[in-house]
């Protein structure tokens, strides 16, 4: 998962402990591990290499550390004996690259994008998933990677502020980018991730023929619409508050913010996952992590339990990865399931092995233009 969004999913949290919706003894508990964990095991990570049981999980920090531990970590220890060591201090492909390079990791399991997964695997730095542990059966088709299985899911979807337009709403990118029809300021996401699919979509280009993605045409579509844009936000919050705001009408948005939004404007904002983009987050494992290949792929084997990844759900609003969760979730909730049949049937995937070769360059390039 990408920093800004695993930092959006720790103001989620902080939010739902002040409408009363987590207790601030649990808020409590997080804020320690958080001030007081986290910190010590990037400096303690000499000892893991020693302890074979320890296994070092890193994610983006914030929600992401309870949430995990929850879901995975503590029912993980009853399991097996293995205790889950979290981190949050982030594994960007720098880090990681360093973890590596350095002969002597101290991370084991890394919360990552599966694009980068799959170049550091490339390149040698990250373990084969061992398919014969984790279950290919409980993974939804095309969601896994040699070297990274998806773990869960969010997209990037159009919320709109239904009071502006009547009895009209949007129904995909093509009426995002209609100023005419749908009147208004618009924002987008700062770091480019599907806002080239969007573009496209937005320009005629069907949705099965997206990849390879053509950025010529995408930045050109970018640039043109650029006076419309009140805003390229960085963070859950920001998307949240052009919209509440009224300086936006309609923007790309997280998945896990819409139900947000549409409580907190008491309805009046809206969201549809048609011509959504799916981005799905990964677990990976660093060739020679000090707690062991097995015992990596032993733990990310546990987390396609479907009961496990519903907690996730419930605390982060992610997507579970393995669909037989979907039918447990509740009906008043399904709608907010990025991955429930009835919303993905109607977006997209981001094509992981495209965004492995391209996105760094296609994101330099991008920048320029919103920059200008």
């Amino acid at each position: 998962m990408n920093e800004a969004f695993q930092k959006d999913c720790l103001e989620i949290l902080a939010a739902k402990t002040r409408r009363g919706e987590i207790s601030r003894r649990r808020f409590t508990q997080l804020a320690a591990m958080l001030l007081g964990g986290a910190p010590g095991l990037l400096r303690s990570g000499g000892a893991f290499a020693q302890e074979v049981k320890d296994l070092v999980l890193v994610n983006w920090g914030g929600d992401a550390i309870k949430a995990y531990d929850e879901a995975y970590g503590k029912p993980f220890l009853a399991e097996t004996g293995i205790t889950i060591k979290e981190d949050g201090t982030g594994p960007t492909e720098g880090a990681i690259t360093a973890q590596f390079k350095s002969g002597k990791p101290t991370w084991d399991i890394v919360d990552a994008d599966p694009f980068s997964a799959i170049s550091l695997g490339k390149q040698g730095m990250m373990e084969e998933i061992d398919y014969s542990i984790v279950d290919k059966a409980k993974l939804r088709d095309g969601f896994f990677w040699d070297y990274a299985p998806s773990t869960y899911f969010f997209s990037y979807i159009i919320a709109y502020d239904s009071s502006r337009f009547g009895d009209m709403a949007p129904t995909g990118m093509a009426d995002f980018f209609d100023v005419a029809k749908f009147p208004g300021k618009r924002s987008m996401y700062k770091w480019g991730a599907a806002m080239w699919e969007a573009a496209l979509m937005g320009d005629g280009v069907k949705p099965e023929e997206l990849y390879p993605l053509d950025l010529k045409r995408a930045h050109d579509k970018i640039a043109a619409f650029k006076e419309n844009i009140v805003s390229y936000w960085g963070g859950g919050a920001e998307s949240q508050q052009v919209l509440l705001s009224g300086d936006a009408s309609m923007a790309l948005i997280w998945s896990t913010r819409a139900s947000i939004l549409e409580k907190d404007s008491g309805g009046s904002i809206k969201f549809i996952w048609d011509q959504g983009l799916i981005s799905p987050g990964a677990l990976g494992v660093i060739k020679g992590n000090p707690g062991g290949k097995d015992n990596a792929m032993k733990f990310i084997a546990s987390t396609q339990d479907p009961k496990k990844q519903l907690v996730m759900f419930d605390m982060l609003g992610q997507g579970p990865a393995n669909p037989a969760a979907d039918a447990m979730i509740p009906e008043d909730k399904k709608r907010i399931n990025p991955m429930d049949p009835a919303n993905a049937g109607k977006q997209v995937a981001l094509d992981m092995p495209w965004y492995a070769e391209n996105y760094g360059a296609a994101l330099d390039e991008y920048t320029k233009i919103i920059s200008a």
